[in-house]
């Protein structure tokens, strides 16, 4: 016979409240709990084990390209008991997470890259803001935002009309690839300052460590660490769910 726990002693045994844990069986992130004749939850080993599953799963939050769902999604496979469903989309969520890393990596490369020649040509093109847009694949909202957000000034002709540059495009072209790469604007106008007072400078540096000053600090900043820390705590989830399956022998609906 599984031996049962109430509420407040799983809470203990797992490091939360017991609010958190009324809270994830009612998000569906544990199994429902039994109840004794009075009414009060009881729970057996598993659950202890899926909340700790549970707080791996959410140490770290990463949100981009529908990552934090995925996660989410792994949780409650275990939660139902389709311990092998949820070790295949923990692999998934790893592989994605090894993905975007690449491309946060790329995108310091080719910044780098492309800041270093900015200035090499300015006069051969010149585009409207619609022909920019259209070019890059971003919409006239965006560009507006930013250069609101200072991360671009755009030369005007004498009616006014913006022009937009071969020097321009490629710094728009930074700003997209590392808006791709999930980088806040502030993190991305912090990395460009940078550049401009000095070009040998480790842009992975600026990039994910902030001053210490500056009030808007956001997950994005810290891309990299993030999701490296996000890899690890998946590997520790994969040989979690292997254990649960041995132990519990289950892979069915609770």
């Amino acid at each position: 016979m599984d031996k049962i726990y109430k509420t407040a002693e799983v809470a203990k045994k797992v490091g939360l409240h017991s609010n958190t844990v009324r809270l994830y069986e009612k998000l569906k992130l544990i199994p429902e709990a039994s109840r004794l004749p009075n009414g009060y939850r009881v729970f057996i080993d598993y659950h202890i084990e899926q909340l700790k599953l549970a707080r791996t799963a959410f140490k770290v939050e990463v949100l981009q390209n529908g990552l934090r769902k995925k996660i989410i999604n792994v949780v409650k496979l275990s939660a139902r008991g389709q311990l092998s469903e949820a070790i295949n989309c923990t692999n998934d969520y790893i592989n994605q997470i090894k993905q975007e890393r690449k491309n946060a990596e790329e995108a310091i490369e080719l910044s780098k890259k492309l800041l270093l020649g900015i200035d090499a040509k300015d006069n051969c093109i010149f585009f409207t803001r619609k022909q920019t847009a259209d070019y890059l694949q971003v919409t006239m909202d965006t560009l507006r935002n930013w250069e609101m957000n200072g991360l671009l000034t755009v030369k005007r002709k004498k009616n006014g009309y913006r022009v937009y540059t071969e020097g321009d495009i490629n710094r728009l072209k930074i700003i997209r690839t590392l808006r791709c790469a999930n980088y806040s604007l502030s993190a991305i106008l912090r990395m460009m300052n940078a550049i401009s007072e000095c070009k040998e400078i480790d842009i992975r540096q600026v990039i994910n460590r902030p001053k210490e000053d500056e009030e808007i600090v956001t997950a994005c900043d810290r891309l990299l660490t993030s999701l490296s820390d996000a890899e690890k705590n998946a590997q520790i989830m994969l040989k979690q769910l292997e254990v649960m399956k041995t132990k519990f022998n289950t892979n069915s609906t609770f």
